[in-house]
């Protein structure tokens, strides 16, 4: 079983679970589902999706998407937040990221510091 969380835009995905903006979903998945089998079954493409979250680590950004091939668990949370989604505010400070997601930032050349 996995706790989806669909935010802004997304909730749209979450069928009959849709709240004005977001829904709550629990998904039972197969054995050895990934991310990208998740975003399979709700028929998503992880271009819609902006930052993500998977039990409380960032593990995605808007062009950065090293999650596809996480292997989700039972009780997995999952939050996929809509591309015009702000930063969720409990992590301006400080967000722990996924192996995954932490090995990406280090390897681009401006270690995911972005300035406009």
């Amino acid at each position: 079983m996995v706790d989806l969380w669909l935010y802004g835009e997304l909730a749209r995905y979450g069928g009959e679970s849709a709240e004005p903006g977001y829904a709550n979903l629990q998904l039972s998945i197969p054995a050895g589902s990934t991310l990208r089998d998740l975003l399979k079954h709700l028929a998503m493409n992880t271009g819609e999706r902006g930052i993500t979250f998977i039990n409380n680590k960032l593990s995605a950004m808007v062009g950065i998407q090293p999650d596809l091939d996480y292997r989700l668990i039972n009780n997995d949370r999952v939050a996929f937040f809509h591309l015009k989604s702000m930063w969720p505010c409990q992590y301006r400070q400080n967000a722990a990221m996924t192996e995954e997601m932490l090995q990406a930032m280090i390897a681009r050349e401006d270690k995911g510091l972005h300035h406009t």
